[in-house]
């Protein structure tokens, strides 16, 4: 299992850990600013920030577990399974597939005010990234230096679950 945090006094800290036997060949990655992600269904927006973070880098394409934007905004992939539900794309929607949501987030929001507009705007999609990479069923938090919050779509609702951060 792993575990995410994101810890405030005078600075803020976020991170996670992961809490595997073996690599899936993970490793430190920087994606530049104004990165061409290839987005399957939804375009790229017009300017992104620049993302660090943990990733097992395919076919040039980074599948973040993990990662925090150059405005601070930081997001983790957790495992969900046997919870997480990803739906078909939707017509006339905002479709981003699941292993794009980290990058799709981060590389467009510098607080988490901006993600919750976007994430309640869009459909999240079970669309794989390849068939040796189906999606990962997992559900995320969003931190930035005000606010935390859980993002999870789950079949029984299809929805999205926020919680605050207590301070």
């Amino acid at each position: 299992m792993c575990t995410a945090a994101c810890f405030k006094d005078k600075d803020c800290y976020f991170g996670k850990n992961l809490d595997y036997e073996f690599s899936y060949g993970e490793q430190i990655v920087v994606t530049p600013r104004n990165f061409e992600y290839g987005f399957r269904y939804t375009d790229e927006p017009s300017y992104k920030y620049a993302i660090i973070g943990m990733a097992h880098v395919s076919d040039g394409y980074p599948l973040y577990y993990d990662a925090m934007n150059e405005k601070g905004l930081g997001m983790a992939g957790l495992n969900f399974v046997g919870n997480a539900y990803f739906n078909p794309v939707v017509k006339n929607k905002t479709n981003v597939c699941s292993f794009e949501f980290i990058p799709w987030i981060l590389c467009q929001c510098e607080t988490v005010e901006e993600a919750i507009h976007l994430i309640n705007e869009m459909n999240l999609c079970d669309t794989p990234f390849s068939a040796l990479f189906p999606p990962a069923s997992l559900h995320y938090m969003i931190s930035d230096s005000n606010k935390t919050i859980t993002v999870e779509s789950v079949k029984q609702k299809s929805i999205k679950t926020y919680k605050k951060r207590q301070t």
